[in-house]
């Protein structure tokens, strides 16, 4: 027999254990999906600046608030992926925040302006002070815009076949 959690009271006998694991037959793959509903975000990435529409209830009272702020690092692992946004709040007190991207309190994402870096964590930025703490904006040519739309189009027709 196995002791399961701290109470000495609760047994199961190792057989039935093995019995059970083996009657599921749950990879890693389909636990990291369970409860996972495709969310409506816009594609956004590493630098991008993005406004966060989160549910905040006070008291019996709900409303929305929006963080806006730098996207310094995405973490892809299926249910439990998260994206932390980091702004430089009053007095240049810099706030991080660390959300689920699959969070039933956010409302909506919306991306203010592309960044152009060439890492995926910016955990540097932690550091810098000032001007030196600013994401460098991402400036598209009028064709690169156009070749971006004709994929997005392309892309979406693909979807709906």
């Amino acid at each position: 027999m196995i002791l399961l959690g701290n109470n000495p009271n609760v047994f199961l006998k190792l057989d039935t254990l093995r019995k059970k694991m083996k009657a599921s037959q749950l990879t890693k793959e389909t636990i990291n999906g369970l409860g996972m509903e495709a969310r409506q975000f816009p594609e956004f990435s590493y630098g991008d600046t993005i406004a966060v529409s989160q549910w905040i209830s006070e008291g019996d009272k709900k409303r929305l608030q929006i963080f806006e702020g730098d996207v310094i690092g995405l973490h892809h692992n299926g249910i439990s992926s998260t994206f932390t946004v980091r702004k430089i709040a009053a007095n240049n007190v810099a706030v991080e925040r660390i959300y689920p991207f699959y969070s039933p309190i956010i409302d909506s994402i919306k991306v203010v302006r592309k960044g152009d870096v060439r890492r995926a964590k910016l955990y540097y930025l932690r550091y810098r002070v000032g001007k030196k703490a600013r994401v460098k904006e991402l400036i598209l040519t009028k064709e690169q815009k156009e070749a971006a739309a004709l994929k997005k189009a392309e892309k979406k027709a693909a979807e709906q076949i």
